[in-house]
């Protein structure tokens, strides 16, 4: 089943959109994603082969998750997104997924499956893994920390989403920063007071871009406010 995956996979491969993915996912000499290999395949072509292939054994995905291929990645993914929805088992897809961070290696490959699969387990659980992970030097460990939270927020909870940003708060990496101030303007889009109790702590010192980010919904003459005293 995973050969014929592969073969599907590359009759949908698209050389040019390959060649656009590769410099929007920065896979060049010292950049972030450096190594990275895209076919180019389209994200709802890559959803319709996950539903296709979603009987693969972790021992497959597994194969997927270590490939060099992003694509085969972002699917394998999907596939255990699947599977931990309908899992009795969602710890066994929980403790496969911790295992695997170091293959969870690109923003768009921790934005779509961390919520989904580490926050939704950890909602009504201990949460201490998410604060180990945030004091990570894996900067992927470090926004699947972050990105995780985004289930609890959705549930009014607010909580671990505000201390983590705040573990996050002077992390040097623009994609930490874009992270956290996405989590921050989400946690404000429930309870925009609960958002500024900790802008009134935090704003002066948070990076620029980290609070754009979590200030984007606000009023204009607030976010002129904060920007002002950056």
């Amino acid at each position: 089943m995973l050969n014929k995956l592969k073969q599907d996979m590359h009759s949908l491969r698209d050389q040019e959109k390959a060649k656009l993915l590769s410099g929007f996912f920065k896979t060049g000499e010292g950049q972030y994603g450096e190594g990275d290999i895209f076919l180019g395949i389209t994200v709802p072509n890559q959803r319709e082969l996950a539903k296709k292939y979603s009987d693969l054994d972790l021992e497959d995905i597994q194969k997927l998750l270590e490939s060099k291929i992003h694509e085969e990645r972002l699917i394998a993914l999907l596939i255990l997104i699947i599977n931990y929805k309908k899992s009795e088992d969602k710890k066994e897809i929980f403790d496969f997924y911790l295992k695997n961070t170091k293959n969870i290696n690109n923003w768009d490959l921790v934005d779509l499956s961390a919520p989904n699969i580490i926050g939704s387990y950890l909602i009504d659980k201990d949460k201490n893994i998410l604060y180990k992970l945030a004091k990570s030097k894996n900067l992927w460990e470090k926004r699947i920390a972050i990105i995780s939270t985004f289930a609890f927020i959705k549930e009014n909870s607010f909580k671990d989403a505000l201390e983590i940003s705040k573990i996050l708060i002077e992390d040097k990496h623009d994609l930490i920063h874009k992270a956290v101030g996405w989590m921050l303007r989400e946690v404000g889009k429930k309870n925009q007071e609960a958002e500024e109790d900790f802008l009134k702590q935090h704003y002066k010192k948070m990076p620029r871009t980290m609070l754009r980010y979590s200030i984007e919904k606000f009023d204009e003459p607030k976010r002129k406010f904060y920007l002002a005293k950056n």
